[in-house]
Formats: C-alpha cells, structure tokens, sequence
C-alpha cells in the first residue's frame, strides 16, 4: 500500500504540467488571424441599387463596372466633341471608393492622341462622375471598407 500510495503522489506531482493551460492574449489571436485575411478580395463589391436583385458575387461585381462604363460613355457621347481625326482608344480609369461610397477617379491613362484631340478628357471624365447615382461600398467581414480598381474604357469617336 505504501508504494502505491507513493506512486500515486509522484505521478499526481509530475503530471501536473499536462494540466497546464496555455493562455494567449487578444493580440496572439489577432495576429493569427491577420494572417489568414485576404487582403485584395472584398466580401461585397461597391454596387448601385440596380444591382441588388443579383446574387453572386461575380454578377454584381459585373454590373457595377457595367453602369459605371455605359454611365460615362453615356455622358460623353452627350457632349458635342469636335475632332480633326478619328479616334479609338481605350483608355484606363483607376478609381477608388471610400467606405461611404464616393467614387474618386485617380488616374486616367490617355494616348497623347486622344489628349490632343480632346485637351478636356480628364475634366469631362470627372464631370461625368459627379451625375452618378448612389454607390453602396464595399464590404469585408460586416464592415464598409475602401475599394481601388481599374475600368478599362474603349473611346471612339469619329
């Protein structure tokens, strides 16, 4: 009985470390997570009402940088511009979305070409922005977040 007594309290006492409980704090688990976000994907893409009824991903993405293309061009072509050549150009838009929704052209890469024949691109590209109608923001984990993307536009002008 003695040796097992004394058995008993020599695996109570080096056992004990298996009891141990690992503590991590608010900033570990954060960290890990941090790791494992996706930086450059969004939950929810910035949209326009008109493209609430879609369900995927992918369609809704689509229609938002549809209206956007159709809304400029639209507005461009209302306006009368006189050109000593043809022009067909595709030019490249970057744009970033806030987390409130407003849009913000930040380069517009044109052909000299086109610049020359049309010295106003850049300000009726911009005049074209503020006729938008309401943008909903991107979403991430529940949150608005601010979006950068490219629309690449063809101009033909004749």
């Amino acid at each position: 009985m003695k040796y097992c007594l004394s058995f008993l309290l020599v695996s109570l006492f080096t056992s004990c470390k298996y009891f141990d409980v690992e503590k991590t704090t608010s900033e570990a688990i954060l960290k890990e997570e941090l790791k494992t976000f996706n930086w450059n994907d969004v939950d929810t893409y910035p949209s326009f009402s008109i493209c609430d009824s879609l369900i995927s991903k992918s369609e809704k993405k689509e229609c938002f940088q549809n209206n956007l293309s159709s809304h400029i061009l639209k507005f461009l072509q209302d306006e009368v511009i006189v050109v000593t050549q043809d022009i067909h150009d595709t030019i490249n838009l970057q744009f970033k979305v806030s987390e409130k929704g407003d849009l913000t052209l930040l380069e517009a890469k044109v052909d000299s070409l086109t610049v020359k024949e049309i010295p106003n691109i850049y300000e009726l590209i911009n005049n074209s922005l503020n006729t938008l109608p309401t943008i909903y923001a991107a979403i991430k984990h529940d949150q608005y977040v601010k979006t950068e993307f490219e629309l690449p536009m063809v101009i033909k002008v004749e």
